[in-house]
């Protein structure tokens, strides 16, 4: 059996699409993602309706912090046509021996419907393939954002099962869908599979 490197989190890349560039964060980027992380839509989709917000202090450190980070990547998203920071993307949960990964990524309503977080999926999941070495990347998603879900599936994840009623959801419970793509997976299609 081969052995591998592990993968080195330590560098943070800029990753450069059509649609968006995703660079590291800055400390200057807090206020943005404030105000992306208060958006409705962005604490729906990714479970956290209800949640207090984070203070913005406590923000303008963790963003302040992500370069520092050597077990995951913490990237923004930016909108190329606007030049705008629109959302983040994320490979956290490093499994070193599984060589796995967890991918989440939230875009926020200056970056939607254009096709931006598919680019974006594709970007992060090809470099946590193509340069981290890793194996396997996987992610949760909600039953109610079915518009994450095709994006997901345009990026060649695969669902794997159900984790049933794993939110507390308005007057009742949400399922979620795990879902994951393999590096063999990855090299036959890059993100571009036939749906």
């Amino acid at each position: 059996m081969t052995e591998r490197r592990p993968a080195d989190f330590s560098a943070k890349p800029t990753l450069t699409g059509t649609k968006v560039v995703l660079r590291p964060f800055t400390e200057e980027d807090a206020p943005t993602m404030a105000a992306i992380l208060r958006d409705p839509e962005v604490l729906l989709l990714t479970g956290s309706a209800g949640t207090p917000p984070f203070p913005d202090e406590r923000l303008r450190s963790w963003y302040a912090g992500r370069n520092e980070q050597n077990d995951r990547l913490d990237l923004g998203v930016v909108d190329r046509a606007s030049g705008e920071l629109v959302g983040e993307a994320v490979l956290n949960e490093w499994d070193e021996r599984n060589r796995s990964c967890n991918f989440r990524t939230l875009i926020g309503p200056r970056g939607r419907d254009r096709g931006l977080g598919t680019e974006t999926v594709r970007l992060i999941t090809g470099y946590g393939f193509e340069r981290l070495g890793l194996h396997r990347i996987s992610l949760s998603v909600f039953d109610f954002n079915p518009r994450a879900r095709r994006t997901y599936e345009k990026a060649g994840f695969v669902a794997e099962g159900t984790e049933r009623e794993a939110l507390r959801h308005e007057d009742g419970w949400a399922d979620a869908t795990t879902m994951s793509v393999l590096a063999r997976e990855w090299a036959v299609h890059r993100g571009r599979p036939e749906v």
